[in-house]
């Protein structure tokens, strides 16, 4: 049993080396079958190598050659190319060469023309240089003789050349001037006659304005002692209610008011008239209807102020410039209603702005508001005009307007035409025979002035104002003021006429010159 199971084991033992050297064997025949498969496709690869290789020289032999081809092309072509453009440099440097020794060539010439032009104005310099000196000489001797023959210096002649070309020149000057004023005057007076005649002519106005009315007409005298009342008790109240003197005279059925302010004596009329009417006079029944005198005319003030402008056809004003507008239809001038005469120089600026083509509107506006400080200048200090822009700044008035008030008695320039047409109608409106009247102190004042100017000038024998100040006669010293003097003379007297005085309408300044001769028949 034993050996049995030994001999079994060896069996074992022996398939197994069996089974061992067998799988050695197959594996070693493997790797040998496999080493020579790999040697056939290595040399395979090898050859096939070669033969890419072989082909791959042969096509960059190829492509090398050609290469070499196109570069010789290349090169032959640039070369040509150069070859062609080096001719052509050569050809335009050639053509500037030539041009180039040309142009040498004339500067030459002109060099060689330019010297002898030099030498031959050098020769002319010299010989005007001696010419020069020659005349120098001849002028000195002709003037020492002219001195030894005349029995004049140089410098007495001169002075007398002087006011011989003075004379002349003076003379030339004033006929000149004579006949550009003649000219102008009579294209100006033409062309204003026409504007003004046209829009007076257009200008329906009164002749006389409505003078302001201070005296209270009574029932009877019995009325005096119940405005005075007991111990003057009504008069006093009236008075210190309105600020108006009552003054009570022999005049029969009638009481006189007497105010500076023309509005304040405007209101005492009123109420005077209502307690009149009512025939109860006290102390409270006369502040009662001055109350009502008051409500009575600041109404009265606002609807004038209103209907001037729409008389005029003015809108837009503001509603304090139209009550002050109103008030001043208790101001007068010089007896001329200052309400009616702005609205007299409102319509004036609209017809001369019609025919001068301006702005309507904007001239009426100036028209109507030139004179507004008269309605308070009797309250405010200062002149009208300077009240009158003030109120036009403080109401946003425009910029034309404010000119034209402040310039519409010559005290600033005008800047615009229609301050100019406010200046003439103005003027115009204050010219009219029968708008204003003046004292007669005022009357000889001015009279007496104008003659004091037209005497004040050099050569004037005496003068005379004639045509109640319209016009002055000028008498001059025919020796001293000659014809052509004249002309100059009176520009200037009318000037300074102009300058220093105020006058309504227009002054004629007429200069007269007279000789004489007397001889007595024996």
């Amino acid at each position: 049993m034993p050996s049995t199971a030994i001999i079994q084991g060896l069996g074992w033992l022996v398939l197994v080396g069996a089974a061992v050297l067998v799988g050695i064997v197959a594996w070693f025949a493997a790797i040998a079958y496999r080493k020579s498969v790999y040697e056939n496709k290595i040399g395979t690869a090898e050859a096939k190598s070669r033969e890419i290789i072989d082909e791959a020289m042969k096509v960059a032999e190829t492509k090398k050659r050609e290469a070499m081809l196109e570069a010789k092309e290349e090169n032959l072509r640039a070369k040509n190319e150069f070859e062609r453009e080096t001719k052509d440099r050569r050809a335009e440097l050639q053509k500037y060469e030539r041009r180039v020794l040309s142009k040498e060539e004339n500067v030459d010439k002109k060099a060689e023309q330019l010297e002898r032009k030099e030498t031959s104005l050098a020769a002319r310099e010299e010989n005007l240089n001696n010419r020069k000196k020659n005349l120098d000489d001849l002028e000195a001797r002709k003037l020492a003789e002219l001195e030894r023959i005349s029995g004049l210096t140089s410098e007495q002649a001169k002075e007398y050349l002087l006011q011989s070309v003075e004379e002349d020149v003076k003379h030339d000057t004033a006929l000149m001037l004579k006949e550009y004023d003649a000219r102008a005057k009579e294209e100006a007076a033409k062309k204003a006659r026409d504007y003004v005649v046209t829009a007076i002519q257009k200008c329906a106005a009164d002749h006389v304005a409505e003078a302001t009315i201070s005296v209270v007409q009574l029932p009877s005298d019995e009325m005096k002692g119940r405005i005075i009342g007991r111990e003057g008790r009504n008069i006093r109240v009236l008075e210190t209610m309105t600020g108006v003197e009552l003054i009570i005279d022999d005049t029969p059925e009638a009481v006189v008011l007497s105010a500076f302010d023309p509005v304040r004596r405007e209101i005492a009329r009123v109420a005077l008239e209502k307690l009149i009417v009512d025939g109860r006079i006290h102390p409270a029944r006369i502040e009662e209807m001055v109350e009502k005198a008051k409500k009575e005319v600041e109404t009265q003030i606002r609807e004038a102020g209103e209907n001037a402008c729409l008389e005029v056809g003015v809108h837009g004003i503001h509603p304090e410039l139209v009550k002050l507008l109103g008030r001043m239809r208790y101001r007068t001038s010089y007896g001329q209603n200052a309400l009616k005469h702005s609205v007299e120089v409102a319509h004036l600026c609209g017809l001369l702005a019609a025919e001068c083509g301006c702005d309507v509107r904007l001239a009426k506006r100036a028209g109507l508001l030139h004179d507004i400080g008269k309605s308070l200048d009797h309250e405010i200090e200062g002149s009208h005009i300077q009240i009158g822009v003030d109120l036009c700044r403080k109401y946003k008035e425009n910029a034309v307007v404010i000119n034209a008030v402040e310039a519409h008695h010559g005290d600033v320039e005008p800047e615009s035409l229609i301050a100019v047409l406010v200046q003439a109608a103005d003027t115009i409106s204050a010219a009219r025979p029968g708008a204003r009247r003046e004292t007669l102190e005022t009357y000889t004042n001015r009279l007496k002035q104008l003659e004091e100017i037209t005497n004040s000038f050099k050569g004037v024998d005496r003068s005379y104002a004639i045509q109640a100040g319209r016009e002055v006669r000028v008498m001059v010293v025919p020796e001293q003021v000659s014809d052509d003097d004249m002309v100059l003379l009176a520009r200037e007297i009318s000037k300074k006429i102009e300058d220093e005085m105020e006058y309504p309408g227009q002054i004629k300044v007429n200069v007269i010159r007279e000789s004489r001769v007397t001889d007595v028949a024996k």
